[in-house]
């Protein structure tokens, strides 16, 4: 049986966000952090939940953490490309931040927040790495505000596993098992990958997660809906270019991408995608997508 694919959300957090895995994640988080914040142990803070991703199937699949040292991790595998990424990013980590400061708590109290994002697609095109650190720090003497704010970016398509050194790391060596978990097994994958027990054990997890025949029915529904997705926003781009083209003039490519979009979100909805989902997937206002809603029940 063809094994499930890691960078598919509901199988990333099945393999990384439970209590068996956890020396998994932990690997994971230290090779992609500075030395300074490695964590030797770690609290799930919203571990995976099968009845709760049932009753939610379009939830955000993040991993949220804190390390014995008081410090929050939060790690996402986002498959589908976003133009506002970034934002979502920043904004995930000040929601992760400012929820420290419960009642009773004082500003001394907060601790440093690190966002990790692995993509499936590039975010950054002028950053020829596959992974960047974004901090707050002064544009002329580099100084550094405070040390609480860190956003990760991996970019999995930037890396090239055909280069010798493309295994060096121990970063190296996951993105290499995300990307190409699907080429090979427990037995051939590269030494470099058996030599280290928790990718050895992801694979073996993920190997008997694939076997499972209730796990596979999930992830056939997760991949299903990322797959019309992504169809969505293919034909969504092509009908804004055809419509656009059709006019001749920008002022028409502006009218026939708003039209496309519409399109688009009528069909999410048809497929019951929510209100907020298809506000997000198909870049238009929630009023306008009640609206759309509305018509389609008339």
């Amino acid at each position: 049986m063809c094994k499930m694919n890691p960078r598919v959300d509901f199988v990333f957090k099945k393999l990384f966000g439970t209590e068996e895995s956890k020396d998994i994640l932990i690997d994971l988080i230290n090779s992609i952090v500075s030395e300074k914040d490695t964590v030797s142990d770690l609290e799930l803070r919203n571990p995976y939940n099968e009845k709760q991703f049932l009753e939610d199937k379009r939830s955000v699949l993040d991993i949220k953490a804190r390390s014995a040292q008081g410090k929050w991790y939060d790690i996402e595998m986002q498959v589908l490309p976003e133009d506002w990424f970034a934002k979502r990013s920043l904004y995930y980590w000040s929601r992760l931040y400012s929820e420290q400061l419960q009642e009773g708590k004082h500003y001394r109290d907060l601790t440093k927040t690190i966002c990790i994002n692995i993509l499936n697609f590039s975010q950054l095109h002028d950053e020829p790495s596959y992974h960047n650190v974004y901090k707050v720090k002064n544009i002329t003497s580099n100084s550094e505000l405070l040390d609480e704010f860190e956003l990760h970016f991996i970019e999995l398509r930037k890396y090239d596993e055909s280069l010798a050194d493309s295994l060096k790391t121990a970063l190296d060596r996951w993105v290499n098992f995300l990307k190409l978990a699907g080429v090979y097994d427990s037995e051939t994958m590269p030494e470099e990958l058996k030599a280290s027990p928790p990718v050895r054990k992801a694979m073996n997890l993920l190997e008997r997660l694939s076997a499972t025949k209730e796990e596979r029915a999930i992830y056939d529904d997760r991949l299903k809906w990322i797959r019309d997705v992504e169809s969505s926003l293919e034909t969504m781009e092509q009908r804004g270019r055809e419509l656009g083209r059709a006019e001749g003039i920008e002022i028409g490519r502006e009218q026939g991408l708003e039209q496309a979009k519409k399109e688009n979100a009528r069909r999410m909805l048809r497929r019951g995608m929510s209100t907020a989902d298809v506000s997000e997937y198909a870049d238009l206002p929630e009023d306008t997508v009640r609206l759309l809603a509305s018509e389609l029940q008339d």
